[in-house]
């Protein structure tokens, strides 16, 4: 009996050592949470940086009607909130992701079973908090340590519960699917939404919402765009656990699996959608804007990762009327233009010698980026050089879409110096709320701004400053006459280093006329004798104070416009007669917001008298004149002579000015009703190329009908409102402007005539 005893085995040394193991183990685990929420075993976040969790927030572009016109980012994420989702988008996430998710606090226990099981590895188990712990502070770890897996995890299980702590499940939701990279560009459930179904996620259909929700277990593998049968497998799981849960019921289910996924990939990118160019420009202004304003611990802002909120004064109809404008015109010029250059030599250039021609071609290759390339790989002057005339695969610009070709460099780059560029403004002369900016005809291949950037030579829109110049000082109205005929400058008067006879482009004089139809013609010697009488410098100060921050030389020859300037200061400058002669800084933002929308900035424009009501009358009624009897008369009939018929007739009052350079390097047309001023600019980015006639070069060929058919689409569209009114005329009006109307404009013997002319 002692020795049955003494053989059986002592079970309670086991018991202890399972015990000692057991509570061992649970010390081990409470020592590792411990020592892991106090950071001993990695960085983990602070209460203030749960409240505030960093995230790269994309600054948005607003547009004055509420569209958000682009964005500045590093990650492409514009956060939104829990009311923004659809209940089935939520719905689909909770059922595919995390069934229990409304039951547990961060943890799942069963997920976290399996977890371990698998060593650390997700498994598909972790919850949503989990995942957004993880996107949030901590990101994927790729270690094959299974201890580094496991502090892994016991970091993501603190910081999971810290955050269901801090956050209702709502606005866990809302930040998991803030923070999730659909691919394509697409950070969170609002760009992925835009980018990948072309809505707002408030407006994605069940069976999209699906789609969405099938990409987060691998957004590259369920890529809808580029693997459309993986990705529809994906969403009808997705949908078969709204089954599953209760959401939907099998007849649903059945109807919905069956839909094709039908996308409208429109993937986001600064050199694509409406007004890139404004957006470039833009781009530069808030770069120095975030210098001159920090933040409240001295810091600049990121336009980039800060997510701003520029309110800008763009419309965007306005904006899409003035692409649109630009890209029904262009085209059939400049079929035009390479039709007429074909078979000339040195084309597109005009007049100028195989030396000039080849000049022009070196500097446009060193301005390259191919040849900075080189340069910055080593290469000699002469290997550069000899890579622009090998054959090469490459895209080019054209106006029925990029071409795949194979071309040298150098013929590419002639190719590009056929082009017609544009630069079109539109602007609210009473507020100098600047509505449409064109500064291009394509951002991606051409980027240069012709709006804000470029100052080309105006031709003729600068005569009514001269003729305002001369109302003011001078005392004279439309209705004084004056002689148009042979006239000579002597030298030295205003500094002239010889004499000047200037010309009218038609080499024709009409005798006595008034000013009125000597501007609805821009006739040049008139012009001329204008600016003998008052002097170059009050024009140029004229022109100052209407804005133009352009030096002008003092020189008479300016009255015919050989002076450069921006489309931005013309429009801006003109804007001024509408407004009664109160100039207004043109803008384009009223206010900027932080992402808590608080306002940090809120945009007042400067604004300053010039001249009184009636002197800015008297030109706009000199301009109204062009575009009914003069120049612009192509207005009223829609007409392009030799190239086509456009739409637009128009009846209403519009001031007008047309506008061409020598050489027909440059078109201009300067428009205005009552509450919108708009100007265009149209020529070759390289002065040398341009057409060879008046015909098609001048500004009622190239750029007024632009202007026309913006101008028709924005009247089309009742809700922008544009007037079609007559000017207000000022109550007080001083100068005449209602002249005597005949068949033969000539002299009078009750009208009054500059003799000294």
């Amino acid at each position: 009996m002692a020795n049955t005893k003494k053989n059986q085995p002592n079970y309670k040394i086991y018991i202890k050592r399972f015990w000692q193991i057991f509570f061992g183990g649970l010390a081990f685990v409470i020592l590792l949470f411990l020592l892991a929420s106090l950071g001993l075993l990695g960085h983990m976040p602070s209460f203030e940086k749960l409240e505030n969790p960093d995230s790269n927030i994309a600054t948005e572009i607003i547009s004055s009607d509420g569209v958000v016109l682009g964005k500045y980012y590093a990650e492409n994420r514009v956060p939104v909130n829990y009311n923004d989702l659809p209940p089935h988008l939520v719905k689909a996430l909770v059922a595919t992701e995390d069934e229990r998710f409304y039951e547990h606090s961060g943890i799942d226990a069963r997920g976290t079973a399996r977890a371990v099981l698998k060593l650390g590895t997700d498994g598909g188990a972790s919850t949503i908090t989990q995942q957004l712990a993880k996107n949030l502070f901590h990101g994927a770890d790729g270690s094959k340590n299974i201890v580094m897996r496991i502090v892994q995890k016991i970091k993501e299980w603190i910081i999971a519960v810290r955050l269901e702590r801090q956050y209702t499940k709502q606005e866990i939701i809302a930040m998991y699917l803030n923070q999730v990279d659909f691919v394509n560009n697409a950070i969170g459930i609002n760009s992925a939404a835009k980018t990948y179904f072309n809505k707002t996620p408030k407006e994605l259909t069940i069976e999209e919402s699906a789609v969405i929700v099938g990409m987060l277990t691998n957004p590259s593998k369920f890529n809808p765009n580029r693997f459309v049968e993986r990705s529809t497998t994906r969403r009808n799981v997705v949908l078969g656990q709204l089954v599953r849960n209760n959401v939907i019921n099998e007849k649903q289910f059945d109807s919905l699996k069956k839909i094709p996924i039908k996308l409208d990939f429109k993937p986001e990118s600064h050199a694509s959608g409406y007004a890139t160019y404004f957006r470039e420009y833009l781009r530069n202004y808030m770069k120095q804007w975030a210098k001159n304003h920090k933040k409240e611990d001295g810091s600049e802002y990121d336009i980039y990762r800060d997510g701003l909120k520029i309110y800008v004064t763009i419309d965007s109809k306005m904006q899409q009327y003035a692409e649109e404008a630009v890209a029904e015109h262009l085209p059939i010029l400049q079929k035009k233009f390479f039709e007429l250059s074909k078979g000339k030599k040195n084309a597109p250039f005009v007049n100028i010698t195989d030396a000039e021609t080849e000049r022009i071609m070196n500097r446009a290759m060193r301005d390259s980026e191919r040849w900075y390339v080189m340069k910055e790989d080593g290469k000699s002057e002469k290997e550069i050089l000899a890579s622009f005339d090998k054959k090469t695969k490459m895209k080019v610009f054209s106006w029925k879409g990029e071409i795949d070709t194979l071309m040298t460099p150098r013929d590419s780059i002639r190719y590009y110096k056929h082009f017609l560029q544009t630069g079109m403004m539109a602007m609210e002369p009473q507020t100098g709320h600047i509505k449409a900016w064109v500064g291009g005809i394509n951002y991606k291949y051409f980027q240069y701004d012709h709006v804000g950037q470029g100052a080309r030579q105006v031709g003729s829109t600068f005569k009514p400053f001269v003729y305002a110049t001369a109302i003011e000082q001078l005392g004279m109205s439309p209705c004084d006459s004056i002689i148009d005929g042979p006239f000579t400058m002597p030298k030295g008067k205003w500094n002239i280093g010889a004499s000047w006879s200037p010309k009218n482009s038609d080499n024709t004089y009409r005798g006595m006329m008034r000013l009125s139809s000597a501007l609805a013609n821009s006739v040049n010697t008139v012009s001329a004798k204008l600016m003998d009488r008052v002097g170059p410098k009050a024009v140029i100060d004229m022109a100052h104070d209407l804005g133009v921050t352009t030096e002008i030389p003092e020189q008479p020859a300016i009255a015919l416009g050989a002076v450069e300037i921006t489309v931005q200061e013309m429009v801006g400058a003109f804007s001024t007669f509408v407004n009664k002669g109160v100039y207004i800084q043109p803008t384009f933002i009223t206010r900027i917001e932080d992402k808590n929308g608080i306002v940090l900035e809120q945009i007042i424009p400067e604004s300053k008298d010039v001249m009184n009501q009636s002197v800015a009358y008297a030109i706009i009624e000199l301009m109204k004149g062009v575009t009914k009897d003069g120049t612009g008369q192509r207005l009223g009939w829609g007409g392009v002579r030799g190239l086509t018929q456009y739409d637009y007739k128009f009846k209403n009052p519009i001031a007008g000015k047309t506008g061409t350079s020598q050489n027909n390097s440059d078109g201009w047309f300067m428009g205005m009703v009552p509450n919108l001023a708009a100007g265009v600019w149209v020529g070759n980015d390289d002065r040398a190329a341009h057409f060879r006639s008046t015909l098609y070069g001048q500004g009622a060929t190239m750029a007024l009908p632009i202007w026309g058919i913006f101008m028709d689409k924005c009247y089309k569209d009742k809700e922008l409102n544009i007037s079609s009114e007559d000017f207000e005329r000022p109550k007080d009006l001083t100068i005449k402007v209602d002249c005597w109307k005949r068949k033969v404009d000539t002299l009078s013997i009750d009208e009054p005539s500059i003799d000294e002319f």
